[in-house]
């Protein structure tokens, strides 16, 4: 039986979580390193006001899911797989080895800013529940036009949704879903329009500076969220890396391949726990854990019990 851990997308951040993290040398170092590296202080990231930048979000989920990880290594839980959505794949990116984590600093702060600088408002994600994908894609294709721009950006279960657009058009699309019968819609907590074609140009001009980022062969499988594969050669990874703000997200895809490769305990990295959810859909058998749920103790004696590690 393997265990996956994995990291959230924007969404989950919370005022005060660097400064929740496990008071460890480790952790503290990460920290110091960040400041270091950003040429800033890193402490400053995750107050309420700063939290409105996607920059400061999307660097304090990956410190997070690096501390975090790093933590339930140091105990001795034999990871197999890796597995991030969208600004979470870089922290898995650096939980597998396959990128440091000084080069994942510097292209997690330069994505958050070519993502705000392409649309500094009037722009989102909104989540649908409870209609297929079918009847996503047919009210996408009524509302959709060059003045509504509206696209589908995350596949995360057989009846939840992310759409990406502007406010107008995902405001339309949603009231089409809820007169269908959706059994919830909502506006989430990102401000730009994440997983479709309008991230085109950003998402290249990331990959041209990946180009100076090295990227070797992980030690932990590295598992896409946007296309649910198993990537292990470095050029793949950083394509994956540099492309996945404008590629759909395939979340439902990646824990099916999984589970069909015998992960049988996943374990979210905080602050997220929705992933968890979402896993625990497809996973028949085993178990998916947040971690800001479940105290480690617990976790470990868990993945003995299931690994025989």
């Amino acid at each position: 039986m393997k265990i996956l851990l994995t990291f959230p997308g924007q969404g989950p951040q919370v005022p005060g979580m660097l400064h929740d993290l496990p008071d460890t040398d480790d952790a503290r170092d990460l920290l110091s390193r960040a400041t270091a590296v950003l040429a800033e202080p890193v402490l400053q990231l995750d107050s309420p006001a700063a939290l409105r930048s996607t920059r400061a979000v999307q660097l304090c989920l990956f410190i997070a899911g690096v501390a975090y990880a790093r933590q339930v290594l140091h105990t001795g839980i034999g990871v197999d797989f890796t597995s991030g959505l969208s600004i979470g794949a870089f922290a898995a990116a650096v939980s597998a080895g396959a990128l440091s984590y000084e080069d994942g600093l510097r292209l997690v702060a330069l994505r958050g800013e070519l993502m705000e600088q392409a649309y500094p408002r009037g722009y989102g994600l909104s989540a649908i529940a409870g209609l297929t994908q079918s009847q996503i894609e047919r009210i996408i294709a009524q509302v959709h036009s060059a003045d509504l721009p509206v696209y589908l950006a995350n596949l995360n279960a057989d009846d939840q949704f992310v759409i990406a657009g502007s406010e107008a058009a995902m405001s339309r699309a949603c009231e089409l879903a809820r007169g269908q019968g959706a059994s919830r819609t909502r506006r989430l907590a990102v401000s730009v329009p994440s997983h479709c074609e309008l991230l085109n140009e950003p998402a290249h001009k990331l990959a041209n500076a990946m180009a100076g980022a090295v990227l070797q062969r992980p030690g932990i499988a590295y598992l896409s969220g946007s296309t649910g594969r198993v990537l292990w050669q470095p050029e793949r990874i950083a394509e994956d890396l540099a492309l996945n703000m404008a590629r759909p997200v395939h979340w439902l895809d990646a824990m099916v391949s999984a589970y069909q490769r015998d992960v049988r305990l996943a374990i979210e990295m905080p602050p997220g726990a929705v992933l968890t959810g979402l896993t625990k859909r497809v996973m028949e058998q085993g178990e998916a854990l947040a971690l800001s749920q479940n105290p480690l103790s617990l976790i470990k004696t868990l993945a003995g019990r299931l690994t025989g590690r």
